[in-house]
């Protein structure tokens, strides 16, 4: 599939979105049995389950019942939330909110639980994000503390770190203290693909968790930088000049020489293009090294990935080519998070991912925080009439909130979309 095509520019967009108008509830094509669920063992039926779930083998117990009653085949549970294990022996510290459990396993609870009902259960990794800014991790232990030259650095503040001490402490809290004034676009402190050390670390806590847990898959997320302004960091510059220096004309190669000596971002602004490209393929380098570790260690676990549901989008500004992740065959199923609340554009979203992962799974994202039980089961309807292979709710922590507006929220969704009170693991 050419570039353009995979991005949606031009007049495929526009079939695309024709496409999916008509495939709406009340469209030309929707049947007339719009709720009409297909069989479990062929859909995924999903929920995002966040670490705060995972604190207590009650909580987990209460998890397990809830998914099973209500219909849910898989749960994609959050076992590295920000560079921790919520699970014994990991690479990384555990949590603060485990400190009083030392013998309990969150991760071997649900699988153990999960399974005996009949369910799926993949590890959810947060791959980049690794920190909090607002509460920066109580381990010393921690790769924040371990490794600072592994975090993304934006551009804003590169200068000023550049000239810092890495192994101070007030290089990350220089960097904490700029993203905690960013709240509504940057997460927190993410650690970077670009360096050969960090994605092998990254690599390792991967390999490792699926080496000693049975889990059914392994869903990436926050596979991406921060925003397309990241990551400035002095290391990550070093490895750009490295890796393009040599094929560079003498002349040109000589000037970007002299002008670096008082600018740090010579070579990237002098190569605008490479820079760019650099970066999205170290992301892409990460995944093909995370997903070849999971191929070996467990050749039979299912590889998703939650993305932006715009292709053109992530990869302007995320620096995440989703696309080049399924034209590789390194993920199994990718998950659009389309948390829109207009159904139109849910549907245009889902449309647009299911054209560009042609023979690969789309698991439609639903952000059923913001919607209403039956706007949620209209989005599982139009996800099903476009041809996605299933649907992953975020999250089980919000909708079963007590101070969620709808009690029973699950249930009716149960109801409503799946028309069934159990299920059964599926066939993967």
């Amino acid at each position: 599939m050419s570039a353009a095509a995979r991005h949606g520019r031009g007049p495929l967009a526009a079939a695309i979105a024709i496409a999916a108008y008509a495939y709406l509830p009340g469209g030309p094509l929707a049947p007339a049995r719009a709720g009409a669920a297909p069989e479990p063992a062929t859909e995924t039926r999903a929920l995002w389950v966040l670490r705060t779930s995972l604190g207590s083998p009650d909580s987990i117990a209460t998890l397990v019942r809830s998914a099973r009653e209500h219909g849910f085949n898989t749960l994609l549970v959050q076992v590295r939330g920000r560079g921790d294990s919520y699970y014994r022996g990991g690479v990384e510290p555990r949590p603060a909110e485990l400190a009083r459990q030392p013998d309990f396993d969150p991760l071997a609870s649900v699988l153990t639980a999960g399974h005996a009902a009949g369910l799926r259960v993949h590890a959810w990794v947060n791959v980049n994000l690794v920190s909090s800014a607002a509460d920066l991790p109580a381990a010393r232990e921690h790769l924040i503390y371990r490794h600072p030259s592994w975090l993304m650095v934006p551009r804003d503040i590169a200068q000023d770190l550049a000239a810092e001490n890495i192994d101070s402490p007030a290089y990350v809290g220089k960097l904490a203290r700029w993203t905690r004034a960013q709240p509504s676009e940057i997460e927190g402190l993410y650690s970077t693909p670009i360096a050969p050390a960090a994605a092998a670390y990254t690599t390792e806590v991967v390999e490792d968790l699926v080496r000693r847990y049975a889990v059914d898959g392994v869903h990436f997320d926050y596979a991406r930088y921060p925003t397309e302004r990241f990551d400035y960091s002095r290391d990550a510059i070093r490895e750009f000049r490295a890796a393009v220096r040599d094929r560079l004309p003498l002349a040109t190669r000589r000037a970007l020489d002299a002008q670096e000596v008082d600018d740090l971002f010579a070579y990237p602004d002098g190569l605008q293009d490479q820079w760019r490209g650099f970066r999205i393929e170290r992301m892409t380098g990460l995944i093909r090294r995370m997903s070849a570790a999971v191929r070996r260690a467990r050749p039979h676990a299912v590889l998703s990935v939650a993305v932006s549901p715009d292709l053109r989008d992530a990869s302007d500004r995320r620096l995440q080519d989703w696309g080049a992740w399924l034209d590789a065959g390194l993920i199994d199923a990718l998950c659009p998070m389309a948390y829109t609340e207009e159904l139109e554009r849910f549907a245009g979203q889902i449309a647009a991912a299911r054209h560009a992962a042609g023979t690969r799974e789309v698991w439609a994202g639903i952000g059923a925080w913001r919607l209403t039980p039956g706007r949620t089961i209209e989005n599982i309807q139009t996800a099903r009439r476009l041809g996605a292979a299933g649907v992953v709710l975020f999250s089980y922590d919000s909708l079963t909130n007590p101070r969620q507006t709808v009690p029973d929220y699950l249930a009716l969704v149960g109801r409503g979309a799946f028309a069934a009170t159990s299920t059964t693991a599926g066939s993967r």
